[in-house]
């Protein structure tokens, strides 16, 4: 059985290392609430710019010239080289949440061999490093802190290999956080799309207003495009790093949940080792006092 200052030792132990997991969840805490005004204050301009894709396909039909959409006579998949933008943290602490989003990457990989993965956060590219899966060694971004302007980054570089035709398909692996308390990582293709995704509800009627292309239909669209891609590369990164931040913060909490107990334990352990190093002493002291007692009985 461990002495009383090995027993002291360990609570000192668990008491340092719990400062830094509460330290720690409040750093996530304060980064979630954060990000997620950030992306309150974008979103509703990206919505928009959907329903505005969704405008010009009612008004003009699905019979749009777009390399940004499957060929009419061929609906996908196409052949070729897949690419996947993978969006992982940058370091662990934050439960299974790398893993998921891993998981679903390799899905693709299993589905699609040819696939070429461009991944954000330290924690994804070591591991795609050491399993040596295929990897865009010079596409290095951070996950922490995601703004507008990464997002174009990210984006530019992909849509530079997907209309160069490089890449034939671009996949986005990332987290979605529902809520604060349901997060799911989720595998989405960005393109090219279904033109049926984008088509006039049979309940809408379609629009009848004039419209003005200039100098045409399929630049504005793709011109649109890009901004939507770049959009939509800004929700995964921000829906990203706040699943990230909550992840952690319940992982510190359950931490914090165990240390608890353990310091509870520890604590019942050392007043027992303490009771019966004192209760020994006193046996000692008893017994020694009757020794000598019998010894002076005996001398007199």
């Amino acid at each position: 059985m461990a002495g009383t200052k090995e027993i002291r030792d360990h609570i000192a132990s668990i008491q340092e290392t719990q400062k830094i997991t509460n330290a720690m969840y409040l750093i996530a805490s304060t980064k979630l609430r954060k990000t997620r005004r950030d992306l309150e204050k974008t979103r509703n301009y990206f919505n928009a710019l959907q329903g505005e894709i969704k405008r010009i396909f009612r008004y003009v039909g699905d019979d749009v010239e777009s390399p940004f959409f499957y060929p009419p006579d061929n609906p996908g998949p196409l052949e070729g080289t897949y690419g996947c933008l993978v969006i992982t943290a940058d370091k662990g602490l934050a439960g299974s949440y790398n893993q998921n989003v891993i998981r679903e990457a390799r899905r693709l990989l299993e589905r699609h061999p040819d696939t070429k993965f461009y991944v954000v956060g330290e924690y994804g590219r070591h591991f795609f490093r050491r399993h040596d899966l295929p990897i865009d060694l010079d596409f290095r971004y951070s996950a922490q802190d995601p703004t507008l302007n990464r997002a174009r980054k990210i984006s530019s570089d992909l849509l530079d290999a997907y209309l160069s035709g490089e890449l034939k398909e671009i996949y986005v692996a990332y987290t979605d956080m529902e809520n604060s308390l349901v997060s799911s990582a989720r595998l989405t293709r960005r393109l090219p799309f279904h033109r049926g995704d984008l088509t006039v509800p049979a309940r809408e009627k379609p629009v009848t207003e004039p419209f003005d292309f200039i100098p045409s239909v399929a630049a504005a669209l793709n011109n649109v495009m890009h901004s939507y891609i770049t959009g939509f590369v800004y929700g995964a990164l921000v829906d990203s790093f706040c699943s990230e931040q909550n992840a952690r913060m319940t992982a510190m909490d359950a931490a914090n949940r165990n240390a608890e107990k353990l310091l509870g334990e520890l604590s019942l352990q050392y007043n027992r080792v303490r009771q019966a190093a004192i209760t020994q002493e006193i046996t000692e002291i008893s017994a020694g006092a009757v020794a000598q007692r019998r010894k002076h009985g005996k001398e007199a």
